[in-house]
């Protein structure tokens, strides 16, 4: 008897994919949170950012859940652009969608203090 190739699909495989975000905050935000994956990937980069935002280790993912931390953190990858790139690259993201991430997440969080350069 010859064993069928085709299994039968599970429900995981077969269900919808989350919906899609089309809130340009929350996109921001994963953003946000996507560059704070990348700066706490180097140790160095890391040390940086701890000791310039006074933030801990121990409460960086508290912090993570404050939208004005997280312009922080957009702010802290924007002002370097050796660091944009590197972060826009292993995130798959043009370093022009970091730069309106920090736009969109600012204008949300009523921030004056930042203005894009326009060519």
């Amino acid at each position: 008897m010859m064993q069928s190739r085709h299994r039968k699909l599970t429900e995981r495989q077969t269900a919808p994919l989350k919906k899609p975000v089309h809130n340009p905050r929350e996109v921001a935000e994963i953003v946000a949170i996507q560059a704070l994956s990348f700066v706490a990937g180097d140790p160095e980069r890391l040390g940086l950012f701890l000791a310039e935002t006074g933030v801990g280790p121990e409460t960086l993912r508290n912090a993570a859940a404050d939208p004005n931390f997280l312009l922080n953190v957009l702010d802290f990858v924007l002002r370097d652009d050796a660091t944009v790139k590197a972060f826009a690259t292993a995130s798959e993201l043009h370093p022009t969608n970091v730069a309106a991430a920090r736009q969109v997440l600012g204008d949300a969080l009523g921030d004056p203090s930042w203005e894009r350069d326009v060519p």
